[in-house]
């Protein structure tokens, strides 16, 4: 890999070990965004990574670098899998972030995307690295998706907020501008990183019911994709989770229909949706939603 040189150190300023391993030269890129997605507390019923994995099964994509994990994850607590390759020889899977170059046919510029696991150590190392490889391949916005549990229902559309490092990037982008103040993840973290290096940077999160947050949503993963077609302006080929959508909802609307107690939670809450003041996403807490569930399993007749 040719020698560049390294950006201005800044305050706040943590030096990334060299856990990059880079597959291809650095290529040159048209107008880049770097859109990030990560498995894990940031992905709630896994809509992030699904909407990024549409993305880039949509796109020409190359691998430009994966991150050793060595330094980033707890293995006892983000353990690695064995599977069998060709059934006979056993491979260990690690935690996996991975660096992909995207070109779509027709678009003006190209995408970077991050295709990763939330890590459990050295979050500002990590951050700094992901920042350093943005500013390498001069990406001009970082977008980080996101999704989270909250008090939503599924037959209503699904609620987008963001957060921008400033407010002229919400307006322009049409975001709604999320108020949430309370513990964070990765996602949060690389948002501060990309702010304190000045570079551009947005996170979209999506909604999805906590009565259904133990199941994939392909309806959050759609909402974000189209979301993010608006802000990248590459389009990504969403047949396929339009078609998954509609099954969620046929199935996620006879399980209600069949349960008095969980219909009424339903009807409850897309009152409460419709009447909410404002554009603020209402974000129950852990011990909100424990409670809620605590009080329909005192009334169950089963377990």
């Amino acid at each position: 890999m040719p020698v560049r040189d390294k950006p201005a150190r800044r305050v706040g300023y943590i030096e990334p070990m060299d856990q990059l391993r880079w597959e291809m030269n650095p290529p040159k890129l048209r107008d880049p965004i770097m859109v990030c997605a990560f498995r894990g507390w940031n992905d709630a019923a896994n809509a992030a990574s699904a909407a990024l994995e549409t993305l880039a099964d949509s796109l020409e994509v190359d691998v430009l670098a994966e991150v050793d994990p060595e330094d980033f994850y707890d293995f006892q607590a983000s353990r690695p899998t064995i599977r069998l390759v060709e059934g006979a020889h056993r491979r260990i899977d690690w935690p996996s972030n991975t660096f992909i170059a995207a070109r779509a046919q027709g678009a003006d510029r190209d995408l970077v995307l991050l295709d990763g696991t939330e890590p459990n150590l050295k979050w500002r190392t990590y951050s700094e690295m992901v920042v350093q490889v943005a500013e390498q391949l001069d990406v001009k916005l970082v977008v980080v998706l996101g999704s989270l549990i909250a008090e939503v229902a599924h037959t209503l559309p699904v609620p987008i907020t963001g957060v921008a490092t400033d407010e002229a990037t919400v307006r322009s982008l049409e975001l709604e501008r999320s108020d949430y103040e309370g513990p964070t993840g990765i996602v949060g973290v690389i948002h501060d990183r990309c702010r304190a290096a000045g570079l551009p940077s947005v996170s979209i999160w999506a909604a999805v019911p906590h009565y259904v947050a133990a199941v994939p949503n392909p309806k959050a993963a759609l909402a974000l994709s189209e979301k993010l077609e608006s802000i990248t302006r590459v389009a990504a080929d969403i047949s396929g989770l339009e078609d998954e959508t509609m099954s969620y909802e046929e199935q996620i609307g006879r399980a209600v229909a069949a349960d008095p107690e969980v219909e009424e939670l339903v009807e409850r809450i897309e009152t409460e949706q419709r009447n909410r003041r404002g554009p603020e996403l209402d974000v129950p807490s852990g011990d909100a939603l424990a409670m809620e569930f605590q009080r329909f399993l005192k009334n169950r007749d089963t377990d």
